[in-house]
């Protein structure tokens, strides 16, 4: 869960220059049909989360395949942490694209993402033949190891993100904001205030080394990707308000939460909880129901997204759903590595792109505090041994280092154990 950014060193700047050509293209270029059946190979095998994943591809990319170096891996993450989103995803996108163009980065995400998205619909098609389990110990011990996982990803990234008292003040004025403001594009704002506050007070810090990492996109192919993103971001939730249909709706809200989770992974549970189970789409035991099936699938977590769409109540739901809330969700990734990826070196030098950078990163820590809160905590914790157990299966994830699947699995049969008890 928590990457520390990489930064290349003075002398792996040499090494990033050698990795490329003069045109910008990754040496010893191959097909994308290759690209498909290595990042196939990994969405059947990768378990564990992001951090698992990032392990998984460094193993096979560059140890086994070296398709680049340690240096130009290391650049990626760096990138990939920097921008909102699934980490994990982003980076195989960004190897994919390096190693055979844009295709080549769709294909990548495709393998990746794909068997486990297809395993989570079919177990979406199993849950409404269950029917209401709301009232198990088992779905009570589900929200409650929710409720630990979460607030081990909100702890960590107020480490890294909201450590000092500036960015700690943002934080905590954007949980409060976001609480007493509940609306469709209160996120959005409270994103953008930050970011203005993060550019004044912060205008005097450092910047990160430059990027020598080439990849083969133009400037104004990811001069459009920027736009596209930041259109979308803004536009949809104005489209789902004069369109009021559900397909627009479900498009949007998954586009939010694809593109204001900083890490991915388990810090984006809040958010989609509060997007699908507060309109109704979804009931609370079918989103934790989903989410429990999530972490014993390989791949992104990202793919809860077809589960939620194809188990939606409203239409369209089913496949059809599936594949609105799978794109919707993962499309930032694409508009903003392809809009990073041969922007970086220009962004990273400017002083007030990283100085808003801090303060948007602090404000999304607050986002996932609140949801924290008003999502999970109030539903989940009722008395003495809900908050034990919570607590049991944080201190597993914070101080033993225990993988999430364990910890569900842990706090799931203490529920049932006190249930019975």
């Amino acid at each position: 869960m928590n990457i520390q950014p990489i930064g290349p060193s003075d002398s792996a700047r040499g090494s990033l220059d050698r990795s490329t050509t003069a045109d910008g293209e990754a040496p010893g270029r191959g097909s994308a049909l290759e690209v498909l059946r290595v990042a196939t190979k990994l969405g059947l095998t990768s378990f564990g989360g992001p951090v698992a994943h990032l392990g998984y591809f460094r193993n096979e990319y560059v140890v086994r395949r070296k398709w680049l170096s340690d240096d130009a891996y290391a650049e990626v993450v760096a990138l990939s942490q920097a921008l909102p989103g699934p980490a994990s995803s982003q980076v195989g996108i960004s190897i994919g694209i390096i190693r055979a163009g844009l295709l080549g980065g769709f294909l990548a995400w495709l393998g990746f993402t794909l068997p486990s998205a297809l395993l989570l619909m079919g177990f979406a098609f199993g849950v409404k033949e269950i029917g209401n389990v709301a009232e198990s110990a088992w779905i009570h011990g589900l929200k409650l190891s929710a409720v630990a996982i979460v607030a081990f990803a909100v702890w960590g990234m107020a480490r890294n993100l909201a450590s000092d008292r500036p960015r700690a003040t943002i934080a905590v004025a954007a949980a409060v904001a976001a609480l007493s403001w509940q609306t469709a594009l209160a996120q959005i704002a409270i994103i953008v205030a930050a970011g203005v506050a993060g550019w004044q007070l912060f205008s005097t810090a450092g910047t990160l080394p430059a990027s020598h990492l080439r990849v083969p996109i133009g400037r104004k192919v990811a001069t459009s990707a920027w736009v596209a993103f930041f259109a979308l971001l803004f536009g949809l939730p104005v489209a789902a308000a004069i369109a009021d249909t559900q397909g627009v709706d479900m498009f949007d809200e998954f586009f939010r939460a694809g593109s204001l989770v900083f890490g991915g992974g388990h810090v984006v549970l809040p958010l989609l909880e509060r997007g699908v189970v507060a309109p109704g789409w979804v009931t609370q035991d079918e989103f934790l129901a989903g989410y429990g099936a999530a972490q014993a699938v390989p791949g992104p977590l990202f793919t809860l997204s077809a589960y939620l769409g194809a188990v939606a109540g409203p239409e369209p739901n089913g496949i059809a759903g599936a594949g609105i809330a799978l794109t919707a969700i993962f499309l930032p990734s694409f508009l903003l590595i392809i809009g990073g990826l041969p922007l970086w070196s220009l962004l990273m030098r400017n002083r007030s792109f990283q100085a808003s950078l801090r303060g948007i990163n602090a404000a999304v820590v607050g986002l996932l505090l609140a949801a924290l809160y008003d999502a999970v905590w109030v539903s989940a914790v009722h008395r003495a041994s809900d908050f034990s157990l919570a607590a049991i299966g944080f201190l597993l994830l914070a101080a033993w280092k225990a993988p999430p699947l364990l910890v569900v699995a842990a706090v799931t049969v203490g529920a049932v154990v006190v249930d019975v008890f």
